[in-house]
């Protein structure tokens, strides 16, 4: 149950992985996500949707190597199985309806960017796809968000893939370009890390586009019970995990979010040196 079915390294520390999961992907929506266990003792985490195929029965999830549990994730071999992979799990992203739309990924983010991109473009809607990566060689999904998009703004900080910049440049220079034009944004869709969502935020908010953002803060349980996937939202909290993870991005309180998810940064990074050490200790 749960078996691997694919596993394709797509950088050096981002990998995308293909998984028996009937059920779940019967159901699963884009900005939806799921919940698993590499095995029966290990932690459970939060991976959001990245692609289904009902017929199949196959959900794909593309998740980064940032800690103890994805690192021993990464170890599981096609043909293995997972302990448990719940889901679907939060929201469906609200895409019916929209006609131009904005979606911006930054790094990783770009994985849970894809399958809304792939959606709207399915829809009808006019796609314009930024996305942002630190250089080419940590460059995913190209090809797909290619086909998802009537465009694609590629932006890397060193400028060896697409422009030089950040994805506010190339987002900001394609809002000008469309200002006054009956192709003028009726969203922005970010995802990424919180600083990228929150200078994308304050840059739409400027030019009066609604935004949404997605957010993945620390979670256990996915049911809201825990408690640990609290977001301030126009003051107000609430759970990523039952009321999101997408949320008006104008209203989001990126600060105290980002506090909350560097908590455990150094229990973590011990946790991941522990991992390293038995993994060399196995070879």
């Amino acid at each position: 149950m749960f078996r691997i079915v694919e596993k394709d390294i797509l950088n050096p520390t981002i990998t995308r992985l293909v998984i028996e999961a009937p059920f779940v992907a019967k159901k699963a929506q884009p900005g939806q996500f799921i919940i698993l266990r590499t095995y029966a003792d290990s932690e459970r985490i939060p991976f959001t949707v990245a692609g289904t195929d009902p017929e199949k029965g196959t959900v794909t999830i593309i998740y980064q190597i940032v800690g103890a549990s994805t690192l021993e994730l990464n170890q599981i071999k096609v043909g293995e199985s997972l302990a448990d992979f719940v889901g679907p799990l939060g929201k469906p992203s609200e895409l019916e309806g929209l006609k131009h739309v904005a979606i911006v990924g930054g790094g990783a983010g770009c994985a849970i960017a894809y399958p809304l991109a792939y959606k709207l473009h399915q829809l009808g809607a006019d796609v314009c796809s930024v996305a942002g990566f630190r250089n080419k060689d940590l460059v995913i999904l190209e090809k797909e968000f290619e086909e998802a998009s009537n465009k694609f703004i590629k932006m890397s900080d060193d400028g060896t893939w697409g422009t030089q910049g950040f994805v506010t440049k190339g987002l900001e220079d394609e809002i000008l370009l469309r200002q006054g034009k009956d192709n003028e944004f009726d969203e922005v869709i970010a995802i990424g890390p919180i600083v990228m969502m929150k200078n994308i935020a304050l840059l739409t908010k400027k030019y009066n586009i609604k935004t949404v953002v997605s957010m993945n803060p620390i979670m256990i349980d996915g049911t809201g019970m825990c408690g640990c996937c609290r977001v301030l939202v126009g003051g107000k909290m609430k759970f990523a995990c039952v009321d999101g993870p997408d949320f008006d991005g104008w209203e989001v309180d990126y600060d105290s979010a980002a506090e909350r998810n560097t908590m455990y940064r150094s229990w973590e990074r011990k946790k991941y040196d522990d991992e390293c050490n038995l993994l060399k200790g196995a070879n």
